[in-house]
């Protein structure tokens, strides 16, 4: 009888305990997928997604080939219909004629208000001598127009977003963010254009190239009509730009409070006014780091951040989670691809309204 007596105090000490336990918070990753296994595809080594939402589902694209470089890279694509991913197609290559081929970069998807889908890429042998090239899809990505070369800038070819999305301007124009790389200097300048990419207008350098080496911006909007670029740095740290004016003019590159290891990042303005940024929070010891940490950060206003989802965090510094794109879809989820140890593309969807921010104390990201 005492023995039950005890077993009947034990069970309900354990009820109560686990009543008067807070219940965890949700989790703000809802579905972390890969877009193919490597066993599904012709080529080795892939790199520099990018993913958009067009009417009737999700299109993803990256470059895909031998390795980063060789001329048998050409831009791979995906779409998600019915629940899965489809089958990688190459859509656009390199090939300039039956003996030269030219390697392809960076593919970045857009879907303006009214009009095609877009893909701008580029072509060429490497960074300081590749040029911008766009194709449509009238059909969500299934069948595309001849490549078309986007023209010549004041200096140099025109060479359209060089990593991360296009924006749409209140009055319809597209602000391309892109960069240029010589041997030297790294400078952010922009693309526009107001009649849907048959004509541009080239805008910036934005830094000299000496302060700050700075590629690759995103685009974030502001209240008032101010844009705000966060860019990629050889400096050791996120750098930005403001403007006032939708794009024609900007101001000094500054600092931000974020690391940067020399490696891809991506942003986007959220429908409730948060910014959000995917990028490596790793403080490197040189001008180029490791990419084994992948993290999303957010903001209210653009300067103060607070980290918000450690998306890969592999204590192996050779691993490789790099070069997001990230956008929010019109069911108000938050979707992000990136390299997987350049071997396949991760796609993984976030629930912005779980997400539990927390403070970046001295550069450090807070621990789990």
């Amino acid at each position: 009888m005492k023995h039950l007596i005890n077993l009947l105090i034990m069970l309900l000490f354990s009820i109560l305990t686990t009543a008067q336990e807070p219940e965890k918070d949700p989790e703000p990753i809802v579905k972390s997928e890969f877009i193919y296994l490597e066993e599904e595809v012709s080529f080795p080594s892939c790199h520099a997604s990018t993913i958009e939402e067009t009417e009737h589902g999700l299109v993803a694209a990256w470059f895909g080939g031998t390795s980063e470089k060789d001329p048998d890279v050409g831009i791979w694509l995906s779409r998600f219909r019915n629940g899965k991913w489809s089958s990688p197609v190459e859509v656009v290559n390199g090939v300039q004629n039956e003996s030269l081929r030219y390697p392809t970069w960076n593919p970045v998807l857009f879907q303006p208000g009214n009009g095609p889908l877009m893909l701008f890429y580029k072509v060429g042998p490497d960074p300081r001598t590749w040029w911008g090239m766009i194709t449509t899809s009238e059909d969500e990505g299934l069948s595309w127009s001849d490549p078309a070369k986007l023209g010549e800038g004041p200096s140099d070819h025109l060479l359209g977003p060089i990593k991360n999305k296009p924006v749409q301007l209140k009055d319809g124009s597209i602000l391309c963010p892109s960069s240029s790389e010589t041997r030297n200097k790294w400078r952010v300048h922009f693309e526009l254009s107001s009649d849907m990419g048959q004509t541009w207008e080239f805008i910036g350098p934005i830094n000299d190239g000496i302060e700050f080496d700075a590629i690759q911006p995103s685009v974030l909007f502001h209240t008032g009509g101010k844009l705000q670029v966060l860019c990629r740095t050889k400096q050791g740290v996120i750098s930005q730009s403001w403007s006032e004016d939708q794009g024609r003019s900007w101001s000094p590159m500054t600092a931000t409070m974020l690391p940067n290891p020399n490696s891809g990042t991506d942003a986007v303005t959220l429908k409730d006014g948060r910014q959000i940024l995917v990028y490596n929070h790793i403080i490197p010891d040189q001008t180029w780091g490791s990419r084994s940490k992948l993290n999303m950060a957010v903001s209210e206003d653009g300067i103060n951040w607070r980290a918000a989802v450690l998306l890969e965090d592999d204590p192996d510094p050779d691993s490789e989670y790099s070069y997001p794109a990230v956008i929010q879809t019109s069911d108000g989820m938050i979707h992000i691809t990136y390299t997987w140890n350049r071997k396949v593309i991760k796609h993984v969807v976030v629930d912005p309204s779980k997400i539990d921010a927390r403070d970046i104390v001295d550069g450090a990201w807070p621990k789990e």
